[in-house]
């Protein structure tokens, strides 16, 4: 990939998400104190992949975690799952030029929490005899995010979406990892669910803002037609619901209760959201 000059906060995410190196990833060059006065919206359709990382369509599910293996391929995944939020967080940053500077910054704030995240999961790898690339990978999220419309959309996926829902994935796995001894993978688990809660705070605020809400209201069925097809609410949590987690950052009481028992809801002909 040819190397850009990086002056602004925009070259540096572009070289971010477009670069093919490992330690680009892991380590990101300073970030610059300039942003670019009128910046121009763009969408890229796709991130840069360092050749150790071996992307499949469908990457095998980690059943166990009673072995060594199957903890570095669990925690391999969180790894790639952090690297794509990092990335798709720059990404929004890139293709939403319009939007409140202080959102593009928590955007930036966001993905340097991630690429510490990576780094958590990178060296647990390590830890348990492993390496990056060892297991294969799946662009998932690349799959789905950009198809957003809007910041609005982008937020309901990633902080009210995805995030949030790893409010809810990461103390079930911090319990089996620390079921098999694994304590210190445990640990990781929960300082990154931990850190989170900031994250999904970000998004509570940041949707009613983008998508003209009422200021501090969070109405679930505003949240879930936002969600870009085929995405819906199911696909937006763990089971059972992390609540004490969610309120903390902010979701209310009625909201979770919807998400809860979306199931029954889902084959419900008002609960198609509309094109």
């Amino acid at each position: 990939m040819e190397a850009r000059a990086i002056r602004t906060v925009e070259d540096w995410a572009r070289a971010y998400v477009e670069s093919d190196s490992l330690s680009h990833k892991l380590t990101p060059p300073p970030l610059p104190a300039i942003y670019e006065d009128a910046p121009r919206a763009l969408r890229l359709d796709c991130p840069g992949r360092p050749a150790e990382l071996h992307v499949e369509m469908h990457a095998e599910k980690t059943r166990g975690l009673g072995s060594a293996r199957n903890r570095a391929r669990a925690m391999h995944t969180f790894f790639h799952h952090e690297l794509q939020a990092a990335e798709l967080m720059l990404w929004a940053l890139l293709a939403f030029p319009e939007t409140p500077r202080p959102f593009r910054e928590g955007l930036v704030r966001i993905a340097l929490d991630e690429v510490r995240h990576m780094n958590l999961y990178a060296r647990h790898v390590e830890h348990l005899g492993f390496h990056l690339g060892d297991f294969p990978v799946r662009d998932w999220f690349w799959t789905r995010v950009p198809s957003c419309v809007d910041a609005a959309s982008f937020v309901a996926v990633m902080g009210l979406g995805l995030e949030s829902a790893n409010l809810d994935h990461a103390p079930l796995f911090a319990a089996r990892f620390r079921a098999a001894g694994d304590e210190e993978g445990a640990r990781v688990q929960e300082l990154v669910g931990l850190e989170e809660i900031a994250h999904v705070r970000f998004g509570v605020r940041w949707f009613s803002v983008l998508s003209g809400g009422e200021p501090g209201a969070l109405d679930f069925d505003h949240w879930r037609l936002a969600l870009p097809p085929p995405l819906s609410p199911r696909m937006m949590r763990g089971q059972p619901i992390e609540r004490a987690a969610r309120l903390r950052a902010g979701l209310p009481e009625e909201f979770l209760e919807r998400l809860a028992s979306w199931e029954l809801q889902e084959t419900a002909p008002s609960a198609a959201p509309s094109s």
